[in-house]
């Protein structure tokens, strides 16, 4: 992978895992909870939500050796009791860090789409840098960059939304199902939380996770090849 190609998968992970956290952070305070908003943690500064390792370090070792980019941030605190309906509540605070990464991808893919409007051959070089690991050319193409900026941010978003909805402890799917659940099955669900983390590895070990990313990624790759 060249270095234009890293540094860009890091640039666009940022922002991801950015959006990720002020999204949780304000829908937390929108529900009534202030405990983020007075952490600061309601904005768009990366710096705000860096975590050493799960922001730094985890995604430079994963990109170097090629792996799909991935990493975390500092969590989001939530006072339940500060939540007018904490159940409820929860469960729209865990799904705003999916929802807001699948929006965010979702735009960057439209700007693909209209961007190979604009730019007909923009597809081969697409094609080119991204399939036949290539720099970016000498000189000053704009809309080329612009793409393989928005091809990043499409597959990045959709990795960690995908990633976050799995219901294992303490991915924010888990909140999503604590919310639909009744109170009983909830109190029974939550005994899952010490295991959470070895299951999460056991999914990406077994390669079941790849299973449920491939289609997507096939689709996107479809879309910005097409």
């Amino acid at each position: 992978m060249s270095i234009v190609a890293i540094i860009l998968w890091l640039f666009v992970l940022l922002l991801a895992i950015t959006v990720h956290e002020a999204a949780h952070a304000w829908t937390a305070l929108k529900m009534g909870d202030p405990t983020a908003y007075s952490l600061g943690r309601v904005t768009l500064n990366p710096l705000a939500h860096i975590d050493p390792i799960g922001t730094v370090l985890i995604p430079i070792i994963l990109v170097i050796v090629g792996a799909p980019p991935f990493g975390w941030a500092k969590p989001v605190p939530v006072n339940p009791y500060n939540l007018r309906h904490p159940r409820q509540d929860n469960l729209w605070i865990s799904a705003s860090g999916p929802l807001a990464n699948l929006a965010l991808g979702s735009v960057a893919l439209v700007g693909i789409i209209l961007l190979k409007l604009l730019v007909p051959e923009l597809k081969d070089f697409l094609h080119d840098f991204l399939l036949g690991g290539r720099t970016l050319p000498r000189g000053f193409y704009p809309l080329q960059g612009l793409a393989v900026i928005f091809f990043y941010l499409t597959l990045t978003n959709v990795y960690l939304a995908i990633f976050n909805l799995i219901p294992v402890p303490p991915l924010d799917g888990s909140g999503i199902l604590m919310g639909l659940l009744s109170y009983e099955a909830a109190v029974r669900y939550e005994r899952l939380k010490p295991f959470g983390i070895f299951i999460v590895l056991a999914l990406i070990y077994l390669g079941i996770l790849q299973l449920i990313i491939k289609p997507v990624q096939l689709f996107i790759y479809t879309i910005v090849f097409l």
